[in-house]
């Protein structure tokens, strides 16, 4: 559908370059400046892409079942950064676009997950579907959580918006509004006024220049293999987010945070 299309454009567009300030965030959690730290943070970064594309070609259903657990956690950090660590607010984020999305549009959500897995589609929605009542529990008692803690209630009522529109709207359309129009723009903002002043236009030389490439790695992949355009355009969308996510949730769930835990 041409609404699918615009999705993935959005995805492409507007989601991919949140990643282009990573090698900044590297830096600022203690990466050391020079040529060959510089080089050895991108193969470490591409090489772990890569693994990851290895491991979804080897074993699929695996992988997408992994890639929807991280995101879950991603996207519940990057929803809930600033606020007091609480499981049901953790669970209801993070299960919105992983769960609350796939379970409510499943006739049109496992069609997608069989093109990135193959058959095998079936088991896994069978397990989202026995998760979703767990999440609709986890998303009242964050009601009651934001009813005593005022600081939740805002991202309450974005999740709440999301999940009306995850009611109405095409999956894909859901997902492109949340990860390029709340997700992304949200986690720019945030690393670039992390930044030292000195660091900006670095980085946004960086930005560009990784966002450039990851657009002319898509499009060479698409041109070298073989199938419907929508069908490749979909997967390479998908498996290269997956790709990214781990190095990105590396530096930014995991380096960043230990640093700010340290005090440092």
């Amino acid at each position: 559908m041409w609404w699918d299309s615009i999705a993935i454009a959005l995805v492409l567009l507007l989601g991919v370059p949140h990643g282009g300030l990573d090698a900044a965030v590297a830096r600022r959690v203690g990466w050391p400046a020079g040529v060959l730290p510089w080089l050895y943070f991108h193969v470490a970064y591409i090489g772990l892409a890569l693994l990851v594309v290895g491991l979804w070609w080897w074993l699929p259903l695996l992988s997408l079942s992994l890639f929807l657990l991280i995101s879950a956690v991603h996207f519940a950090a990057s929803d809930l950064v600033g606020l007091q660590r609480q499981w049901l607010p953790w669970i209801a984020h993070g299960g919105l676009i992983t769960v609350a999305v796939p379970v409510l549009q499943r006739e049109a959500v496992e069609p997608l997950f069989a093109l990135l897995v193959g058959g095998d589609a079936a088991a896994l929605m069978q397990i989202l579907t026995m998760v979703f009542p767990l999440w609709l529990l986890s998303l009242i008692g964050y009601c009651r959580v934001s009813y005593r803690q005022r600081s939740y209630r805002k991202p309450l009522s974005q999740l709440v918006a999301l999940l009306l529109c995850a009611l109405v709207l095409p999956p894909l359309v859901s997902f492109a509004v949340y990860f390029s129009l709340s997700h992304s723009p949200g986690h720019m903002r945030r690393e670039w006024q992390q930044l030292k002043p000195q660091e900006r236009r670095r980085g946004i030389y960086e930005l560009v220049s990784y966002t450039l490439l990851a657009w002319a790695a898509g499009g060479a992949v698409f041109w070298l293999l073989s199938g419907a355009p929508s069908a490749l355009w979909l997967q390479i969308t998908f498996i290269g987010l997956a790709a990214l996510t781990v190095p990105h949730m590396l530096l930014v769930d995991w380096a960043s945070n230990k640093r700010r835990a340290s005090g440092v």
